[in-house]
């Protein structure tokens, strides 16, 4: 592995997550270099973002292709045609087959807009509001076959107000998304934490957060 580990970030939309995994790499003393950001749509606005700071891009048309595994092959090589090392999901809206995650195992990354356990799948704000938690925020976690279910690397928590509305509360928790994920995906990246097993292992002294709303904490 090379001293910065590289990463390859999947997109479906715009990729407002991979903006700030790009930012966070711009410091030489991150732990990743992003080297492709790759999407399964070709008109996906976060392509040119990319593209914009200099960053390879990759479009693999799932449309395109006759089935989900050929689909899966060609985006599999076009990140190791890129040598990537370490698989970040931002935002990318495709289920992938247990093939595919196997294949990069304890190597891909997804943020999920609710504190896992809680609130799986789509419309998580929805749910938070209708479930009258008081507190709500965002996971990243090692993906794994079965959807929202990987051990956690890292989460983030926010307050659910009085009169919240989904806009107002995926606008809070998403502030905690962009704080989040460069912190979690510098823990992989570096080594700190790692998947052992049916858990995440981290290397000692990697961060407490006692008193705090964020595990581990952010810098």
């Amino acid at each position: 592995m090379s001293a910065r580990a590289k990463v390859g970030i999947l997109i479906s939309g715009r990729g407002s997550n991979m903006a700030t995994l790009l930012e966070a790499a711009r410091a030489p003393d991150y732990p990743a270099e992003i080297v492709l950001v790759a999407s399964n749509r070709p008109d996906a606005p976060g392509l040119a973002r990319a593209a914009e700071a200099g960053i390879a891009t990759a479009a693999v048309d799932h449309r395109a292709h006759p089935d989900r595994a050929s689909f899966e092959r060609a985006l599999d090589a076009a990140l190791r045609e890129h040598g990537v090392e370490f698989l970040v999901l931002a935002g990318f809206m495709r289920v992938l087959t247990p093939w595919f995650v196997e294949a990069w195992a304890g190597r891909m990354l997804n943020i999920h807009p609710s504190l896992l356990p809680l609130f799986r799948g789509t419309h998580t704000h929805a749910q938070a509001l209708a479930a009258g938690v008081r507190v709500h925020g965002c996971t990243v976690h090692f993906v794994v076959p079965e959807l929202d279910a990987g051990p956690i690397v890292a989460q983030a928590a926010v307050p659910v107000l009085p009169d919240d509305d989904e806009d107002a509360l995926s606008a809070r928790v998403l502030v905690q998304e962009h704080r989040l994920y460069p912190a979690a995906l510098a823990l992989v990246a570096s080594g700190r934490a790692r998947l052992d097993g049916d858990r995440v292992a981290f290397a000692p002294g990697s961060g407490g957060a006692e008193g705090a709303l964020v595990a581990p904490s952010l810098p």
